[in-house]
């Protein structure tokens, strides 16, 4: 392969995954005309058409679609082989690029990161909050942040958090209107707030233990959201109950705002791990960050 050749794959990639000339020479920091008199190269030499281009949206063909998803993990892991040759140094450099829980992002990650960028500060951070899963390999992530039960298991996971626990919750005057469910059975009489969820666009069952045994209950309500703050404030409004993890509503349980029910039913789960690939090598960088966040009791 010739070194054009690498380049112009890369100038591919941005605006393949941008789906975006202008927002691809952005991030390139290449003039729009240039970017596309590249890509038109590439496609030229290959014979085959890999962008589709209107007036308003650039999107992949069936063959850029597929050296889309070659191009990806080959070149994330040329990037990890660099950043792993630029971190011979004393001194963990480079860029960590994670994708996490927004919750976990907001309520772990960042609060650790202006003593981690002072004892690191040629380390730069980028982070991407999203609740539905990544495949971190072929997305070019260093790492994620996930539930523990939610980590496959081919993946290096460490844990950032204490065991988490879901919590069935609604505001008081729901439960004065309602009455409490005594067990997971009586949910069929109530008003939930079902959540769809970002990665399988499906609607999540709720799950609960019963001796020792998972139980998933198919709930059901006239309200159904797809984000986390939402689905708390949706409870906090009255709209019916919510089934969410306690620590995104430890402050309005704490202030009797929301009150919980099912309690029994529901025991501790693993709680957020960072994890990555175990046949990458972990750079002295993100070794600092694994350790910067580790969960300690």
């Amino acid at each position: 392969m010739k070194r054009e050749d690498l380049s112009d794959l890369a100038a591919f990639l941005a605006v393949a995954e941008e789906r975006s000339f202008t927002r691809g020479a952005i991030r390139l920091g290449l003039s729009q005309a240039t970017l596309s008199q590249t890509v038109s190269n590439l496609e030229r030499r290959l014979g085959l058409r890999l962008l589709a281009r209107t007036t308003r949206s650039v999107r992949t063909t069936e063959a850029g679609q597929r050296l889309l998803e070659t191009l990806r993990p080959a070149l994330a892991d040329i990037d990890a082989q660099v950043q792993a040759l630029i971190a011979l140094s004393d001194t963990p450099s480079g860029t960590i690029r994670l994708t996490s829980i927004r919750f976990a992002a907001r309520a772990l990650v960042l609060p650790a990161l202006s003593a981690f960028r002072q004892a690191y500060p040629r380390v730069k951070v980028e982070i991407s909050a999203e609740d539905a899963f990544t495949d971190i390999v072929a997305s070019g992530f260093d790492g994620g942040i996930r539930f523990g039960h939610q980590v496959e298991k081919d993946m290096v996971a460490v844990p950032i958090g204490p065991d988490a626990r879901v919590a069935v919750v609604a505001a008081p005057g729901y439960f004065e209107r309602h009455g409490r469910p005594e067990n997971p059975r009586d949910l069929a009489r109530h008003d939930c707030i079902n959540f769809r969820m970002a990665s399988a666009g499906s609607i999540a069952r709720w799950q609960f233990w019963e001796n020792g045994r998972a139980l998933d209950v198919k709930v059901d309500g006239a309200l159904t959201v797809n984000d986390g703050d939402l689905l708390a404030q949706a409870a906090l409004d009255g709209q019916g109950l919510a089934y969410i993890f306690e620590d995104q509503v430890a402050e309005h349980l704490k202030s009797g705002r929301l009150l919980r029910c099912l309690e029994a039913w529901c025991p501790p789960l693993p709680g957020y791990h960072l994890y990555y690939p175990t046949r990458r090598q972990k750079t002295p960088a993100l070794a600092a960050l694994v350790e910067a966040l580790r969960y300690r009791a």
